[in-house]
């Protein structure tokens, strides 16, 4: 059965106050950024790195993964990016050690030239990431955004590794690519390892506006019950970038989530 999760950030508190706040709401996961501050790799020494884990499993939470979205350029060439996958790799290496095996990042737009150096380049860095995690056990897991589902997956399907996965969140398929994001579920549906629940609308002039879970375009109802077909079981993580009444709106996704699920199994 599918689980619950928060983007502990999207309290807008630190770590150990989102994690009270999790516990008190009924979910079993986070995700959080691991890009700085308190949970950056350079900042968590082995013993922190224990004591948090220790601090979920006594809050009965666990890591449904780590966003580990930086701005790292994957269409660079190797000697150009070099710096930041590697400490991408160091993220991965955190997911071990806090008893995850997916990161979530963004790799920016797919070309639409497949035969064009941006595109080649893109498909070289997604492959070496996924063969680090490859080696060690840890899936990376590309965000839906730019570009709909086939693109994406066709990009994914050049590189040569089994741990080049996607991230699927609804709200940017249909904010941003205009793309049903139940549809995007069947094409995907051999790459899922991780999910956003994030609900929006694309506006009239092409830019896009985020709402709270339920009042945008995203059919959850639907999407969540296409997820269950295709087999996925994993985390519907809350994530909420906008609005001044986020603790309401997460509370508000718990709910929305927790009924859907309780008609769906």
């Amino acid at each position: 059965m599918m689980k619950i999760g928060v983007i502990p950030d999207s309290f807008q508190v630190p770590f150990k106050e989102a994690v009270t706040l999790a516990r008190d709401m009924g979910v079993q996961g986070l995700q959080p950024f691991v890009t700085r501050g308190e949970m950056a790799p350079e900042n968590l020494t082995a013993q922190d790195r224990q004591d948090l884990v220790k601090l979920m499993r006594d809050n009965g939470l666990v890591f449904s993964a780590l966003c580990a979205d930086f701005g790292l350029n994957f269409k660079a060439k190797k000697e150009e990016n070099e710096e930041g996958v590697q400490r991408t790799m160091r993220m991965m290496d955190l997911a071990l050690d806090l008893g995850t095996h997916i990161i979530t990042t963004h790799i920016g737009k797919v070309p639409d030239d497949e035969t064009c150096e941006d595109y080649a380049n893109m498909v070289a860095t997604i492959e070496r990431l996924g063969k680090y995690g490859d080696q060690i056990g840890v899936t990376f897991a590309t965000e839906t955004g730019p570009e709909p589902a086939l693109p994406l997956r066709r990009v994914l399907e050049k590189a040569d590794t089994k741990s080049a996965k996607v991230n699927l969140d609804p709200a940017n398929l249909f904010m941003c690519a205009g793309e049903n994001p139940v549809n995007s579920v069947r094409v995907l549906r051999d790459y899922i390892v991780h999910t956003h629940a994030k609900d929006g609308q694309m506006n009239p002039d092409g830019s896009y506006t985020e709402y709270r879970l339920g009042d945008g375009g995203v059919p959850f109802k639907e999407y969540i019950a296409t997820l269950k077909y295709v087999g996925y079981d994993g985390f519907l993580t809350i994530e909420r970038e906008a609005g001044a009444t986020r603790m309401d709106d997460i509370r508000h996704a718990v709910g929305l989530l927790k009924g859907i699920l309780a008609e769906l199994y």
